[in-house]
């Protein structure tokens, strides 16, 4: 990946000149069925201008997850820079929002309510334990947003992890999704950067909303480098990941700690029994157990 990144062809990005950026905007835009791309230098920023290239403005409002990263970790962006509401939804015990509940949660045209634009969902659910969530549903939420002339954007931190888990590709779980925002590094290990994909309007607004945001970067192929190979190299070792990650949350069981659900991609989440002696340290003697050949057993 140092390679790739030092051996990368640069230009300037703003100007959009940049081949290396060019080069990896595409290879996503087509993986995912979309008709462009876009790098960002953070998910945070992707989700942002991505949400706000399909909003009518200061006063529109996106219905998302309560337990949304867009929600709880991205410092309220969408209202702080945005000027867009937040309306959330409590997710099942599945990570999915139930979409009959979208759909009563939907404004009404009414001059005392912001203007519902966006559905926005997770996939994987980060803070519901990196559930994937599957086409069916995917399908059946962009449905409710169709026939509300609502758009639908995913944020997809860890989006290869779900296709990768289900075995499904980008372009069929995403089919009928007008935005995604993929993280390169996440599970693919790229130091730095996302990528949003959509329309050629999206795309082209989102690339207003970017600078303005700050995101603008000269000869940030460097930087991309290491995303085209994370893309042409990592992904197909995240079925990897997701063996280990069900493997260490059998040897931590079996140790007395206790696993809040059983992981199925690259998130383990556990707790510590109350009154227990366990400490960090034996949670570090246990993963180091998990060696890169335990998926194979596995």
């Amino acid at each position: 990946m140092k390679k790739a990144m030092i051996n990368s062809p640069l230009g300037d990005d703003v100007m959009g000149e940049d081949p290396t950026v060019l080069k990896l905007e595409s290879m996503l835009a087509e993986q995912f069925g979309m008709e462009a791309g876009l790098f960002f230098p953070t998910g945070t920023q992707s989700n942002l201008c991505g949400v706000m290239a399909h909003c009518h403005g200061r006063g529109s409002e996106v219905l998302l997850g309560a337990n949304a990263h867009l929600c709880l970790y991205e410092h309220g962006n969408l209202s702080t820079l945005g000027g867009i509401h937040s309306r959330q939804i409590q997710e099942r015990p599945d990570a999915t929002l139930d979409p009959s509940t979208v759909e009563k949660m939907i404004r009404a045209d009414d001059p005392h309510f912001p203007r519902t634009d966006v559905v926005c969902i997770e996939n994987t659910h980060n803070v519901l334990g990196g559930v994937p969530l599957p086409k069916s549903y995917v399908d059946e939420l962009s449905k409710v947003c169709v026939e509300n002339e609502l758009k639908l954007h995913i944020d997809g931190a860890r989006i290869m992890n779900a296709c990768v888990a289900m075995n499904v590709s980008a372009e069929d779980l995403c089919e009928n999704v007008n935005s995604v925002s993929i993280c390169l590094s996440k599970g693919l290990g790229s130091p730095v950067g996302s990528v949003l994909v959509g329309s050629s309007e999206v795309i082209y607004l989102a690339r207003r909303q970017r600078k303005a945001c700050g995101g603008g970067m000269r000869q940030a192929g460097v930087i991309a480098g290491a995303g085209i190979f994370a893309i042409e190299n990592n992904v197909n070792r995240l079925a990897d990941d997701h063996a280990r990650a069900k493997v260490l949350a059998g040897v931590m069981k079996s140790a007395g700690f206790v696993i809040d659900k059983e992981p199925q991609t690259n998130l383990l989440f556990f707790g510590v029994p109350e009154g227990s002696r366990l400490t960090q340290d034996d949670v570090i003697e246990k993963a180091s157990e998990v060696t890169p050949a335990a998926p194979a057993a596995a």
